[in-house]
């Protein structure tokens, strides 16, 4: 598993890759988010460990542009705390957040959590394989981990995936936004409740014909959120 680790200060960056290095992974590095959009389209790697503040293009505008030709999982550093400064990064294509300072077990831990719900972006993008979980026009690949709309291959983030599975596998069930986290970020996230709501909005957006209007992906007002056969 190739993981790139882009961070502008460079002895954390050196800590980072020596013990992601001493895990069996292949470690390359950037310092700026220009470089972390280059590597991710020449390298292609299986998951990128991102920082928010640094120099030449900041974190957030970095995952945006690479949203636009590659669904790699993203773990995004920041020194803030704030809510609102995770859901911009979940909306633009954030997997997962980490604060620093932070345990370095906990990064590796989060990293295997992601690759392993996430398996190769790398995978052949092609028709839906027989291991597939279809209602009306949405059908998920689960082998492959891509979703289509009427036939037209959808790009979703990992979290985003693991969403639209969990709801599709249990059709009409209405789910508050607390069991979603539990069940779905499998930790605690109880002071970032709204990011729930930023992956409902971009699955939307992503699967249903008028998002506005959707017909599959709805709200139980007061309740959660479910999926309509």
């Amino acid at each position: 598993m190739k993981i790139l680790v882009v961070d502008d200060e460079a002895l954390l960056v050196k800590g980072i890759r020596f013990n992601l290095q001493n895990e069996g992974y292949e470690v390359i590095t950037g310092s700026n988010g220009l470089e972390a959009v280059q590597l991710v389209r020449e390298q292609e790697p299986d998951l990128v460990v991102l920082d928010v503040m640094m120099p030449e293009m900041d974190g957030l505008t970095a995952c945006g542009k690479i949203r636009e030709f590659s669904d790699v999982p993203i773990i995004m550093l920041t020194a803030k705390t704030d809510d609102m400064d995770k859901l911009l990064g979940f909306d633009h294509g954030v997997d997962d957040y980490l604060t620093k300072p932070f345990n370095i077990l906990e990064l590796k831990a989060r990293i295997r959590a992601l690759l392993r719900r996430a398996g190769s972006h790398t995978a052949k993008k092609e028709e839906p394989a027989a291991n597939t979980l279809s209602i009306s026009s949405i059908t998920l690949d689960l082998d492959a981990r891509n979703a289509y709309r009427a036939g037209t291959l959808v790009d979703l983030t990992a979290k985003e995936f693991d969403v639209i599975e969990f709801l599709m596998r249990n059709p009409n069930r209405v789910y508050s936004r607390e069991a979603l986290l539990d069940t779905i970020w499998a930790y605690e996230y109880r002071s970032d409740i709204r990011t729930v709501d930023v992956h409902i909005r971009r699955l939307r957006e992503k699967l249903e014909e008028n998002p506005a209007e959707p017909k599959h992906i709805l709200t139980k007002w007061g309740v959660g959120y479910y999926f309509r056969k």
